[in-house]
């Protein structure tokens, strides 16, 4: 058996360059790479200035949505409030203790003022707003607000709680 010898592949071999090539090769490299460096430390940074907007966007609606929950939870009280100074015997409306139940009362309306809230109220003969008004009671033929049974509220723009009214 005959063995053939394959004929070695030359490997080939770069010429020596110059150490001025070399080193501007070198340094091309070098600069691509800082390059690249860049634009990694660039886009990272526009990565993170959308990552602090999206959390500030996300804190400002978690607080939103805290504030609304802490209104609609005091709202009621409130509401206890308002029937029971409504219903104070005139003989009894100057003791000091009717007079200090409604200092409370007005206390947590301007606190609620002070916080975005203000209260949706409705007047005998104004135009019915679903948007702003709840009808318990009544035919919505007219659209005419007859009577308001309970105040609503709205939160910056958004109404949280519509006033309940009977129309005609």
């Amino acid at each position: 058996m005959e063995h053939k010898k394959k004929p070695k592949e030359e490997k080939e071999t770069p010429e020596p360059q110059e150490p001025e090539t070399r080193e501007a090769i070198q340094e091309t490299d070098w600069q691509a790479k800082a390059d690249e460096y860049l634009d990694d430390l660039k886009r990272l940074k526009a990565d993170f200035e959308n990552y602090k907007k999206r959390q500030t966007e996300s804190q400002k609606e978690l607080g939103g949505y805290l504030i609304e929950k802490l209104v609609l939870d005091i709202i009621p009280v409130l509401d206890n409030f308002n029937a029971a100074t409504q219903h104070v015997p005139e003989d009894q409306k100057k003791s000091p203790w009717i007079v200090g139940i409604q200092y409370i009362q007005k206390q947590l309306e301007d606190v609620l003022k002070e916080n975005g809230v203000q209260a949706i109220e409705a007047g005998e003969g104004e135009a019915f707003d679903p948007a702003k008004h709840e009808a318990i009671e009544g035919e919505a033929e007219e659209n005419l607000i007859t009577k308001m049974h309970q105040k609503g509220y709205a939160l910056g723009e958004r109404v949280i709680r519509p006033a309940k009214v009977s129309v005609k």
